[in-house]
């Protein structure tokens, strides 16, 4: 019985045997494939440990295959990613883990395209540091960063990018976009990294950046186009020199901010602490004003930054928005100040006065009508001071043919001359720096209204009459030549402020002119006041040409009102016989003491001739 069981077994595994061998043989061959290697993206796709997002990292790579820290090289298709509020659309790359694209929902250029901050490579942002064991550099640029995404409760929306070294290492950078809002809150960040990162030396952080053309005049945005920051206690400094459009560095300490403007629009950093050994620098892009071009300016800022706890932890605010004073202004960190506003008194003047009164005038009417009802009311503001210039001249003019007779009596002695003269203004009652101060007391308000129009944002694409838009030249005719100094087109404005100009020049030069004494040796005073009668109109003429026809709006009707005040002034409220009537009742009175200006310019004269004298005798 035991010896059949042995024989039933044997027979059992002598079929399985059998079975297994025509499995075998039924199978096809293993194909060997020796060219290729388990790729990197292939061997992320085998492990389990990869963050749940569908943008892997070179660092995960890295630790899988050549077990190197931040390895550059490795390279994986990229998958930009899109987030957006009200006001931005932006891209970041996960390459570099920094954005991409940013645009400005609700405005365009003048081409009706999207105004882009950050486009066609326009911007370069960079983190670089040493590995601690071979101290190589590493540019966060060329690394490849994953992403994560949520909403908090205030619905902003957090965007994480980091670059994952292992596990428990990592490198971070975090945005918070809000709702409603251009600034967005941005954050350095890492963990795990103080025996992988050289933490004994310094870090730096880079952002390269090329200003991207929106207005139709390149000259005009490039003009206002420029590097503006914070230093040392709310102090606003500028780079490219006067005109703003030459290039420029400086090494900065205590920075708050740096605003990358480009007229209109801005992108500014803003730092939670003051940072110390800043380099920026500004470069001119559009050298040839009269050549199309796609970038005005380049920035480039470089931070040096030093490691907390042996970690990245750095936290700022990017600002991507207009460069508007009432946006600005609202985020209480004094960014109104990168608005060129003038400086001293003039800033002043535009923001307590003209920047509220332009804009209570705009919310009620059209943006051009706005401007011709607040220069009706500057030149009514300053009425009185052209009704005492006026007065001056007139008492100047009545004077005359008694100042030419004391120049004739006293032509061999100059001294004498003078003191005559300034005897026969003390009795007349008569000033003729009278006639010059109301002048500079205006050139405060000239050139705070000269800062203002090309600044103000409200004026931006809004059309009045045959301009589309105020904030750049209103051309009516193109030219297919290009005029050096004045343009390849033809603007209206200009014109009819050159005209305007040239009229008021007449009326005021010429009066002056009547009222210049004869005088030897001073032949050429009345050739240089004809001169300036034309050159002042074509001057503005050509300068104008290519600025915002706001302005040339504003000169155009302030000259006119001028006239027109002068007008009445003249026919209307002076009398010439009442000024004579008075300058004779002066005279019969007795004599007043000399003013300040009679005494200075006495002790002049008397100097004057004592030097001459002296010259005389040896």
């Amino acid at each position: 019985m035991e010896e059949k069981k042995d024989i039933n077994s044997l027979i059992g595994f002598t079929l399985m045997g059998a079975v297994m061998l025509l499995w075998l043989w039924t199978q096809p061959p293993i194909e060997e494939n020796l060219s290729d290697e388990i790729t990197p993206k292939q061997e992320i796709e085998k492990s389990d440990s990869l963050p749940p997002d569908n943008i892997v990292n070179d660092k995960t790579i890295d630790d899988k295959i050549n077990n190197n820290y931040f390895n550059e090289s490795v390279e994986i298709a990229d998958k930009t990613l899109s987030y957006e509020n009200e006001l931005l659309s932006l891209e970041i790359n996960p390459k570099g883990g920094f954005i991409s694209k940013l645009f400005l929902k609700n405005y365009k250029n003048y081409l009706e395209k999207p105004i882009y901050l950050i486009n066609e490579d326009n911007s370069e942002f960079n983190l670089n540091f040493n590995l601690e064991d071979n101290n190589k550099p590493v540019n966060s640029k060329n690394l490849y960063f994953s992403s994560s995404s949520n909403t908090d409760n205030d619905d902003n929306l957090i965007i994480t990018m980091r670059h994952t070294v292992s596990n428990d290492k990592f490198l971070e950078y975090k945005y918070v976009i809000k709702p409603n809002d251009y600034m967005i809150d941005f954050s350095i960040n890492s963990s795990g990294l103080s025996n992988v990162v050289n933490t004994q030396s310094n870090y730096e952080l880079t952002w390269d950046y090329k200003s991207l053309r929106n207005s139709k005049s390149i000259s005009y945005e490039n003009r206002y186009t420029r590097l503006t920051y914070e230093s040392e206690d709310s102090k606003i400094e500028k780079l490219g020199g006067m005109g703003g459009t030459s290039d420029d560095e400086e090494l900065v300490s205590e920075l708050n901010w740096f605003s990358y403007r480009q007229h209109f629009f801005s992108a500014i950093l803003l730092s939670t602490k003051p940072l110390d050994n800043v380099s920026l620098s500004q470069t001119n892009l559009s050298l040839d004003e009269d050549i199309d071009t796609l970038y005005t300016k380049n920035y480039i800022s470089k931070i040096p930054l030093s490691f907390t706890n042996r970690e990245f932890n750095e936290k700022f605010q990017f600002y991507f928005g207009p460069t508007d004073s009432k946006i600005l202004s609202d985020y209480d960190k004094n960014l109104e100040s990168s608005i060129p506003f003038g400086w001293g008194i003039f800033g002043y003047i535009n923001k307590s006065i003209f920047i509220p009164l332009f804009s209570y005038l705009s919310s009620i009417f059209p943006y051009g009508i706005a401007i011709i009802f607040m220069t009706i009311l500057v030149r009514l503001v300053l009425s009185p001071v052209l009704y005492k210039s006026y007065l001056s001249q007139a008492k100047m003019k009545i004077l005359k043919p008694e100042i030419n007779e004391i120049a004739l009596k006293y032509k061999d002695n100059a001294m004498k001359k003078q003191q005559e003269t300034m005897a026969l203004y003390n009795k007349a009652g008569a000033n003729p720096m009278s006639g010059c101060l109301p002048a500079l007391i205006q050139i405060p308000v000239f050139y705070a209204l000269f800062m203002f129009f090309p600044t103000a944002f409200d004026l931006r694409r809004k059309s009045f009459l045959w301009a589309e838009d105020l904030s750049s030249y209103d051309n009516i005719l193109d030219l297919p030549f290009n005029i050096p100094f004045y343009g390849d087109h033809v603007s209206l404005f200009p014109i009819l402020a050159s005209i305007a100009i040239f009229f008021y020049m007449k009326m005021t030069t010429g009066q002056q002119m009547s009222q210049q004494p004869t005088q030897e040796g001073m032949p050429d005073m009345g050739k240089m006041m004809k001169y300036m009668i034309y050159f002042s109109p074509v001057l503005m003429l050509v300068f104008f040409n290519n600025y915002a026809s706001g302005l040339s709006l504003y000169y155009f009707i302030s000259n006119l009102i001028t006239i027109a005040i002068m007008l009445v002034i003249k026919n209307y409220i002076l009398d010439e016989n009442k000024i004579h009537a008075q300058i004779e009742l002066n005279k019969a009175k007795p004599q007043k003491k000399p003013g300040r200006f009679q005494k200075k310019m006495k002790q002049l004269m008397e100097e004057a001739e004592r030097q001459k004298r002296a010259q005389n005798r040896n």
